[in-house]
């Protein structure tokens, strides 16, 4: 590659101004927001590729893609451009860029009425591009007092600084979920806290293959840097600026197309094996399951129907049934839905070359192409070879639909499980079809698991286009969030991924991804003993999936009885999320509408707090539970720190009230599951919690000392209908003040009332139950109160 150093500028207009690079590249900066701005570079004045699938920010794109050059979505406000001494800099009211020579651009921010540096590119050379080929590469000056988030699912330590990172999908079985890289996901999307000048975001829009090097890397030549760099494609990035990063997290999920609002019942517990559906009579052991819920009283919502059912000799073959082990098809989807448990099955992308249906689909050309043969491309898939799905291919895209409904839907198969969807295609010059202008595989390996749950989702809603649909992919990009719930694949079942899930989550909640969870007691290895399981189960109701799903080494089942010693205690943490679920639906709610992430490190709502920059296994659900999963085997102490904030923290459990900004040191048994609730909120929950229709029928007020007003709310709709966010809903808000004259609670209702219970019982912490006034009358803990006018 050849550093790009000279410039000059070529044109402007009312937000941007272009330049020209060595005489014949061009680089434009443009003003998308007053804090948001982007960088684009196109060699030879040229775009490799001139469309975007991750960029959305009016929401969910057609298949097609988005034009890059488009401004669609942002204000694009008006730009001042100074150009003077070899520099220019183009600025808004908070953000300017200052390009100096040799071509490397410094970024400020206007903070306290003074421009303040927050950035730089490196000034030894911070653009690369190919002489030959499409490589280009971005360096960046490093502060060692910087600490760097994101990049999605990565494993280790929340904080990325000091190490590099591969974005390359992988199906990384087992993986360590300390050290294992590349994984399942391609999100080159960076968060940087700066010592004094707020943050910075980072977010690459390319889908080829690339690394980002966060301060591994180090080159006498040059003072310390980071780097991004791209094996092929164009260098598209957008820098944002907030003064705290929470307000970037939100900017992320927001420029890559917002979240998708499933249904409340995917919220409660899914059930899942490869056994069931391996074994020869996997229909009776799909129906056993059923029987063992009423024996074991486990509630359950839904079930992720593992690839068996479409097996031939071990192997798996997508929208093939195997009736010998499924006999009734109807009856077993008949029995699900009457005992109220959605099934969503497991499909992949790869047909392998004995499929009953592989002649059909590459007669039709739905394969993507090889690229000395122009046949359909081979590659490993499972234990055989395949050829992969080319979901650029607007006749594949048809083709998978009508397969999803007539395979599934119409079979009362309801959702869909996007698996396996890695695309391991290693020619990286394999031809997709590029909805009519073909594109080398290299480039776009991670969109097809896009499309190909986007797919999957218009199939669903076609079906049912008065529900809301539930999808959950395993691969993917930036805006895969916009159509479908994640996890963080095969993991290994230890003790260390419990610990180090935790942290994955987080990574991915935090670029803009947080309808999120992991298997919980571990998906391969040994089967979990008891303690494990527990421990896992505790800590998995936090997450918005909370799925147990394994492939033992022995052919055993994780289910929540596999252990009855410890099963009492798996039924009383079951309760918890159940009773739970109104506080974790409107969560839910608030990150589609407002992109608040639903897990939270706890330094993203206590920056000012240097502690909680520390890696610790605590995070936040919501703003206003601090879970503090126990994850050590044996464990008999667990200690937490509160996060320094003004009103406080309860523990939820033992009703006690502590400042923050301190360590407890709490002593715990197979039974604990620490949990804080700050002081100040009204926590909407479920008085049973049987099942995930249980609506909100209790106000749990956790009380704050001081007189201010602190606001909380609860909402709820009829569960899965497709009109919620359009008005048919309702959201009850709940204002917690004291005075003088004690506590009170001031309650609305904003929306359809329907939606809202007639009455709440009142929940105080053991330690403050006095009476609260409530639309002028004194109640008392555990009395009810009326919500409806």
């Amino acid at each position: 590659m050849k550093t790009l150093e000279n410039w000059c500028l070529l044109s402007r207009d009312d937000c941007s101004v272009t330049l020209q690079v060595e005489g014949q590249h061009i680089l434009s900066i443009e003003a998308l927001e007053n804090a948001q701005f982007r960088v684009r570079l196109r060699k030879d004045g040229q775009w490799r590729l001139a469309r975007s699938w991750t960029v959305a920010p009016q929401g969910p794109l057609p298949r097609e893609g988005r034009a890059r050059d488009a401004r669609d979505g942002f204000t694009c406000p008006p730009v001042d451009v100074v150009q003077e001494d070899g520099t220019m800099t183009i600025a808004t009211d908070h953000v300017r860029a200052i390009i100096r020579t040799p071509l490397h651009i410094c970024w400020q921010a206007m903070i306290c009425g003074q421009w303040r540096d927050v950035a730089q590119d490196r000034p030894t050379g911070a653009y690369m591009l190919g002489r030959r080929d499409h490589r280009n590469a971005h360096f960046m000056a490093r502060d060692h007092h910087e600490h760097v988030f994101g990049l999605g699912e990565k494993t280790g330590p929340l904080d990325r600084t000091g190490r590099r990172f591969e974005m390359r999908n992988l199906d990384a079985m087992g993986y360590n979920a300390e050290a294992t890289d590349p994984l399942y996901k391609h999100i080159p999307f960076t968060l940087t806290r700066t010592p004094d000048a707020g943050s910075f975001s980072l977010f690459y829009d390319t889908l080829a293959g690339c690394w980002l090097d966060l301060g591994n890397e180090l080159d006498n030549y040059h003072a310390p840097y980071r780097s991004f760099r791209a094996e092929d494609g164009d260098l598209d990035y957008y820098f944002t600026w907030a003064p705290d990063m929470l307000a970037l997290v939100k900017a992320q999920q927001h420029l890559t197309g917002g979240m998708a609002f499933p249904p409340r019942w995917s919220l409660g517990y899914s059930g899942s094996t490869m056994a069931y559906t391996d074994a020869p009579d996997a229909q009776a052991q799909m129906l056993g399951f059923l029987d063992a819920l009423h024996t074991h009283d486990i509630p359950c919502d839904s079930f992720h129907l593992s690839s068996g059912y479409t097996s031939i000799d071990g192997k798996r073959y997508v929208f093939n049934w195997n009736t010998d082990k499924f006999p009734d098809i109807a009856g077993f989807a008949r029995a699900y839905a009457d005992a109220g448990i959605h099934i969503v099955a497991n499909i992949k992308p790869c047909l392998l070359q004995d499929h009953p249906r592989y002649d059909e689909a590459a007669e039709q050309g739905l394969f993507i192409r090889d690229s000395d043969t122009d046949a359909p491309e081979i590659s490993m898939f499972w234990d055989a070879k395949g050829s992969h799905l080319d979901f650029t291919n607007p006749d594949t895209l048809d083709w998978w639909q009508g397969n999803v409904t007539t395979a599934l839907l119409d079979h009362g198969l309801d959702c869909t499980w996007n698996d396996n969807n890695e695309f391991e295609v290693w020619d990286d010059h394999a031809q997709c079809h590029g909805f009519g202008a073909p594109i080398d595989m290299g480039m776009i390996r991670p969109l097809h698991a896009l499309l190909m749950t986007q797919a999957s989702e218009a199939a669903q809603k076609a079906h049912a286009p008065d529900k809301r649909p539930y999808l959950i992919t395993r691969a993917g990009c930036a805006g895969l969030q916009r159509h479908a719930q994640t996890w963080t694949g095969d993991n290994r079942t230890n003790w260390h991924s419990l610990r180090w899930n935790i942290r994955m989550g987080l990574g991915l909640a935090m670029s803009g991804i947080s309808n999120i969870g992991h298997d919980v007691g571990g998906f391969a290895g040994p089967q979990p003993d008891g303690e494990l399981l527990l421990r896992w189960v505790q800590n998995g109701i936090f997450h918005p999936r909370f799925v147990i799903h394994s492939w033992n080494d022995d052919g055993s089942v994780t289910e929540p009885w596999t252990h009855p010693d410890v099963l009492p205690l798996i039924r009383d943490a079951f309760a918890l999320r159940y009773r739970l679920l109104p506080y974790l639906y409107t969560c839910l709610w608030q990150a589609v509408t407002r992109g608040e992430p639903m897990l939270r490190p706890t330094f993203l709502d206590h920056e000012d707090d240097a502690e909680c920059l520390a890696d610790t296994d605590d995070f936040m659900l919501g703003r206003d539970l601090l879970v503090a999963s126990v994850v050590e085997q044996g464990a008999q102490q667990r200690r937490v720190y509160l996060p320094r904030n003004k009103t406080g923290w309860w523990d939820f459990h033992a009703g006690t009230w502590h400042a923050g900004g301190q360590w407890l040191k709490l002593a715990v048994a197979l039974d604990s599951i620490p949990l804080f609730v700050r002081a100040g909120a009204v926590l909407p929950m479920a008085h049973h919690g049987a099942r995930s229709g249980d609506a909100a029928s209790v106000a749990a007020v956790f009380p704050a000392r001081d007189q201010g007003v602190h606001v909380s709310q609860s909402y709820d709709d009829g569960g899965d209908n497709a009109d919620a966010l359009t008005g048919n809903h309702c959201v009850t808000r709940f204002e917690l003040s004291r005075d003088g004259a004690g506590l009170g609670l001031s309650v609305t209702l904003r929306g359809q009332s329907v939606f809202a219970p007639e009455k709440l019982r009142l929940v105080l912490p053991e330690a403050a139950r006095d009476p609260v006034l409530i639309g002028g009358a004194a109640v008392s803990h555990g009395e009810f109160f009326s919500i409806r006018n």
